[in-house]
């Protein structure tokens, strides 16, 4: 019996069976059936290999008309790598943003990444430091470049393992603010449109509440990715206070 339910358990669930229809929706049983008989004619074709179905991966969702993304990551790391080299940085400090942006900006300068759960990678212009956003390991105006991608409006729900804390992505800005150094740049992100919090997920918050915990800055640039995917390069802020889920680009600098 044990041996017939590990072999269940290889076939089913590490290679991925069950997951598409844990899913219930009627587009996944109609990707199965693409699945199988894609599968049965793919057997029968001259020259094709033995196929085991232990080894059975099925990838249901990615035969699309056009390659899918996520706009705001999408456009926020072309946004904020073409200011940081345009800026011609010796130095730049992130905190908690997309891994890739990470990667492909330490061909441009030395990056210092910051993170609850720090980076395990070793590469030329990398320092991994492992620290909490709301506790930065450095010193008042020390950072005169500075990033936080997409990072903001997690903290204080516990999506992450950090502390559960109503006020974190307020005080999450303001750690950001007390360590960033006069003259110094910070290139900023998260949801914008109607106020929410969708727990633990995320919040969204409206663009002016941004300005307000960054008061002791000066925004040079406000960009937007709006509900539609369209990235609009300085942007009005009022025509985002009725958003869904858009994403604010905010360039301050202190002064």
């Amino acid at each position: 019996m044990k041996k017939i339910l590990y072999k269940f358990y290889k076939i089913v669930f590490r290679n991925r069976l069950i997951t598409p229809v844990l899913d219930i929706k009627p587009a996944n049983f109609l990707r199965y059936g693409r699945f199988y008989n894609d599968y049965l004619t793919y057997k029968k074709m001259p020259g094709a290999e033995k196929l085991s179905v232990r080894a059975l991966f099925p990838i249901l969702d990615e035969k699309t008309n056009k390659t899918n993304i996520d706009p705001h990551y999408f456009y926020q790391g072309i946004w904020a790598a073409d200011k940081i080299i345009k800026s011609k940085a010796q130095e730049h400090t992130d905190v908690g943003s997309q891994v890739n942006l990470i990667g492909f900006l330490t061909t441009i300068t030395k990056i210092r990444f910051v993170d609850i759960r720090p980076l395990s990678v070793d590469l030329p212009n990398l320092e991994n430091i492992k620290g909490d956003i709301l506790h930065l390991p450095f010193g008042n105006n020390s950072v005169s470049s500075l990033s936080c991608l997409h990072v903001a409006e997690h903290i204080g729900l516990g999506r992450y393992g950090d502390q559960l804390n109503p006020l974190g992505t307020k005080r999450a800005c303001a750690e950001l603010s007390r360590v960033l150094g006069h003259g110094g740049n910070l290139y900023f992100s998260l949801p914008i449109g109607k106020q929410q919090v969708y727990f633990n997920a995320h919040r969204i918050h409206l663009p002016q509440t941004i300005l307000n915990y960054f008061n002791g800055l000066k925004l040079v640039e406000f960009s937007a990715v709006d509900d539609k995917g369209n990235y609009i390069r300085n942007a009005d802020l009022k025509n985002f206070e009725n958003a869904s889920y858009s994403c604010g680009l905010f360039h301050f600098i202190k002064p």
